[in-house]
């Protein structure tokens, strides 16, 4: 039986799939330090804890909700967003999903037909140009440059734009560079965006988790008419340390997100009770916890990334937000004698038992991406057996 074509250029998520192999290779037996996926290595806070149990409890977990998401969770969202940054909405512009990613699946299908494109950044969240293909739409990869933090320009932009464009994406901060974009920048992003009546997907979804005096600007709060233009994905999983809970949400045009409703229910039909229940009180419960990780999450990046810069050949800018690094070791693998990222990451996994995610996934071939969402104990271990592997590469 053939599959079909759209299911055979699909390409996996080299996130998972590395951390996947990582995992097999721990239930071996082996050592290994996995700085791979982006989870937090916190549990769940326990006030959302306590709210999943008191809906299982009082029952409200046991049956089908409504596909956009229970009534308490859309308001919950609205509510969210007035009073953090300002931005008001009604609960018909908003829809939960399965997780962010879902989100943005259900985004895709709803606003692209064939041909369409979406202009993204580079580099990229792994599954944005494979969502886009999934949709029957042509991903538009726009190369940014080191130099400008990774961040793209709206001569980019234009030099990209065609015809047939309908999107971009925008990621503040980064996965995987942790950069955040300006007010400024946005704005002028946005206003182009306008001026072109082209949509922007501001994928917010590490937009609490900024550091060191840094700030984070929502691209929606910068004017009405960039407001009407962008839907906002975001969701519950790196903020409150609930990944495994699979919830997240968008928020925008009506229309847009009608249709996203209808897609969903002809898909998952709705998302699961209990983390809803949960997400409630993510959103409007206590937030010290959040604080606390967040400070937590700051400490590691100030701690870890001076150890990772002074790896030799390494070429790194400290990231701003997220928990990600994205070191240049173009340098680093050409000591080693490696002609490519992947090859030297896979060897690293074998030899040293360290786990990285190769840039080769994220549009870049002079880059890792390297999680510090662990503790620093592992952080500063997996830091030691790398650079005992290029000393011992260098020495060969």
């Amino acid at each position: 039986m053939k599959i079909s074509q759209r299911a055979e250029q699909l390409e996996p998520s080299v996130t998972l799939v590395a951390a996947a192999k990582a995992k097999a290779l721990k239930a071996q037996g082996l050592d290994i330090l996995s700085l791979t996926v982006g989870e937090p290595d916190f549990a769940t806070p326990e006030n959302i804890q306590e709210a999943a149990i008191k809906a299982i409890k009082n029952g409200n977990a046991s049956y089908y909700t409504p596909t956009a998401g229970i009534p308490e969770l859309r308001q919950a969202i609205v509510s969210y967003l007035q009073e953090n940054y300002g931005l008001t909405y009604k609960t018909t512009q908003t829809i939960v999903t399965d997780g962010a990613k879902f989100a943005l699946y259900t985004l895709f299908q709803a606003i692209l037909d064939a041909g369409d494109e979406v202009i993204i950044p580079v580099p990229y969240w792994v599954s944005y140009g494979e969502q886009v293909k999934l949709a029957q739409g042509t991903p538009i990869f726009v190369n940014c440059k080191e130099s400008n933090h990774f961040k793209v320009t709206v001569d980019q932009l234009e030099e990209a734009y065609s015809s047939r464009t309908k999107a971009i994406i925008i990621n503040s901060p980064s996965n995987p560079t942790g950069m955040i974009y300006t007010k400024e920048e946005l704005t002028e992003i946005g206003n182009w965006a306008v001026e072109k009546d082209i949509l922007i997907i501001a994928d917010d979804i590490y937009g609490r988790l900024v550091y060191n005096g840094n700030e984070f600007t929502p691209i929606a709060t910068i004017s009405e008419a960039i407001r009407k233009q962008t839907i906002i994905i975001n969701g519950v999983s790196k903020t409150y340390a609930m990944t495994g809970w699979r919830i997240g949400y968008a928020v925008g045009d009506e229309t847009i997100i009608q249709t996203m409703v209808d897609i969903a229910s002809q898909s998952t039909s709705n998302p699961t009770a209990v983390s809803q229940y949960a997400a409630v009180e993510a959103l409007l419960g206590e937030q010290d916890t959040v604080e606390e990780m967040r400070v937590a999450f700051e400490n590691r990046l100030n701690k870890f990334y001076p150890l990772i810069e002074a790896l030799p050949g390494v070429r790194i800018e400290k990231p701003q937000g997220a928990f990600y690094l994205f070191p240049n070791v173009k340098e680093t693998i050409a000591i080693c004698g490696y002609e490519n990222v992947t090859d030297w990451v896979d060897d690293l996994l074998e030899e040293a038992q360290v786990a990285l995610i190769t840039g080769e996934g994220f549009g870049s071939d002079e880059h890792v991406r390297i999680s510090y969402a662990t503790n620093l104990g592992i952080l500063e271990e997996a830091v030691d057996r790398i650079a005992a592997f290029i000393e011992r590469k260098r020495k060969a």
